[in-house]
């Protein structure tokens, strides 16, 4: 790693689904790299959550197996997929299922987003979504998770003062933020400066990195190849002593949003991009202030 010594491998981690279709090719991933923890999201091309009973306790046990923890479940609650006028109902019964994988998976955290606004004027969306992340967080609470709010769709999605004021105004211990490197590309703004506003309520990190091209057209890249500042965001968060982990989700050969699921043979790239990632971290490792154990799991 060009002299460097190696950024600790323990707050690493990566969404395995990025990698392969099959948890066993996602095991490989993360295997190559040597990282001990997953993201989960989707098996086989399932949602966690819409695993069977059975399938789900041999997912958990091929995991326990291979010696990884799980940092995050990374849920469909207020996604790209589910606008503000979907059924609520959806999403409580996700997060109750959630939570029982969770404590399964001895993980506390669940990625969620802030609702598209499917034609609401913006003080209507704005109270809808603020009220649903509410009674989410309310239930997250009671079963001792943390719900992460991702920088991606949604009302508090693209803005910082709409990411603080949700924070702000549902007022749990239960609800973080998720501060994703790469969201600022494809969704128009200007992800460090978002970062520097809401950086004390980021409890969990997506590394990704894009470019756009003049027609609008976003290209993904290995992290500190594009137009993301990856390597800014990640400085400041080690300087600022961020405890949590950084997870990769490169995008590369799966991105759901846009009609390109998880199938294996995104093996490589996945762990070409998560090469990069330790390079990137390594780098940055003198600036970074000491920290308690790594955020995100219990084990």
């Amino acid at each position: 790693m060009c002299g460097e010594p190696p950024f600790p491998r323990s707050r690493l981690a990566g969404i395995g689904d990025e990698a392969a279709r099959s948890l066993d090719g996602q095991l490989a991933a993360l295997g190559r790299l040597g990282w001990g923890a997953l993201e989960l999201r989707t098996v086989d091309g399932e949602a966690v959550a819409d695993l069977d009973a059975g399938t789900f306790r041999a997912v958990a046990t091929r995991i326990r197996d291979a010696g990884l923890g799980v940092v995050c479940l990374a849920s469909r609650i207020g996604n790209w997929a589910r606008p503000i006028t979907a059924p609520f109902a959806d999403d409580l019964a996700e997060l109750d299922t959630l939570a029982e994988r969770c404590a399964a998976l001895d993980c506390r955290y669940v990625r969620i987003m802030s609702y598209p606004d499917d034609g609401l004027t913006e003080p209507e969306w704005a109270a809808r979504a603020i009220d649903r992340v509410g009674r989410l967080a309310d239930r997250a609470e009671q079963a001792g998770l943390t719900l992460l709010h991702e920088n991606c769709a949604g009302w508090a999605g693209d803005r910082a003062d709409r990411m603080l004021r949700l924070v702000r105004e549902v007022g749990s211990p239960a609800l973080r933020l998720l501060f994703d490197t790469g969201n600022g590309v494809p969704h128009g703004y200007e992800a460090f400066g978002t970062l520097e506003k809401v950086l004390p309520h980021v409890a969990h990190v997506h590394v990704k990195d894009a470019v756009r091209a003049p027609d609008g057209t976003v290209t993904y890249t290995l992290p500190g190849d594009g137009r993301a500042r990856v390597a800014d965001c990640l400085r400041l968060l080690l300087e600022t002593g961020y405890p949590g982990t950084f997870s990769l989700e490169p995008h590369l050969a799966v991105r759901p949003h846009e009609g390109m699921p998880a199938r294996d043979g995104a093996e490589a790239p996945f762990v070409e991009a998560g090469r990069r990632l330790e390079r990137v971290l390594a780098r940055l490792a003198p600036y970074a202030r000491p920290v308690a154990v790594p955020e995100g799991a219990r084990r």
